[in-house]
């Protein structure tokens, strides 16, 4: 049996898992209210952070799933997402629209990688 390990694990959810040599983030959101860019700036930094804490990087990400709260905002996001892959490192990708947590949130990303 493979060994599991949690971080930041609360009463309804952790947000990254590790099993296998495969990490899973939860959905990752910004700053409630702030505009586009910031929420995906926002969600990029953490999902470093996390993926450092896990023994990874964004070379790494095997794929990512993106919720936009408004397919409007498509191109603004990724004006922040194609400046943050690293080049020859995309992972497959979907990206839908969906109506989030709070109207406040216009970005969720949900992350899966593999440990370095």
């Amino acid at each position: 049996m493979s060994e599991i390990t949690r971080l930041e694990t609360g009463a309804r959810m952790s947000q990254a898992v590790v099993n296998n040599g495969t990490i899973y983030l939860a959905g990752q959101v910004g700053e409630p209210g702030t505009s586009v860019t910031e929420q995906t700036k926002a969600i990029l930094a953490q999902v470093d952070d996390l993926l450092a804490r896990c023994g990874s990087d964004k070379t790494r990400i095997l794929s990512a799933t993106i919720w936009l709260a408004s397919m409007d905002d498509f191109a603004e996001m990724n004006a922040v997402w194609d400046g943050w892959v690293a080049p020859g490192h995309a992972p497959a990708r979907a990206t839908g629209e969906s109506r989030l947590a709070t109207p406040e949130y216009k970005v969720e990303i949900i992350i899966v990688a593999s440990v370095a």
